[in-house]
C-alpha cells in the first residue's frame, strides 16, 4: 500500500466480482505471484487498448452495410480499369513530385 502511495497516482474504486470472477483471478495470482490489484490493472489496461479490428469484426462490418445505398450509382468497371491504366502511366518528375 505504501507503494502505490508514494509512487503512483490511483483511486481506490470498490469492485464486485462474482464467485467465479474471484476464483478465477486467485488462479492467476497463484500462477503468477501478482496481486489482486495487479491482475484487475493488468486486465482493465488490455480491455481499455485501442486495438486494430479482426478480419472478422470487419467482414461483420461489411455484411451489415451490404445493400445498405442500393440506389448508390458507380461507374462501370470498365472505368476503373481505365483509370488504374492512366494513373499507373503517369511519369513521374526526377525530384519524386
Amino acid at each position: 500500500m505504501l507503494y502505490t502511495a508514494l509512487y503512483m497516482s490511483a483511486t481506490r474504486t470498490q469492485v464486485y466480482l462474482t464467485k467465479e470472477q474471484r476464483a478465477r483471478i486467485e488462479e492467476l495470482r497463484a500462477r503468477d505471484g501478482r496481486t489482486l490489484a495487479e491482475v484487475i490493472r493488468a486486465a482493465l489496461d488490455a480491455y481499455l487498448m485501442p486495438r486494430e479490428p479482426t478480419l472478422v469484426e470487419l467482414q461483420g462490418t461489411m455484411d451489415e452495410a451490404f445493400g445498405s445505398m442500393p440506389d448508390l450509382e458507380l461507374a462501370p468497371r470498365g472505368e476503373w480499369d481505365r483509370f488504374a491504366f492512366d494513373w499507373n502511366r503517369i511519369e513521374r518528375d526526377p525530384a519524386g513530385h
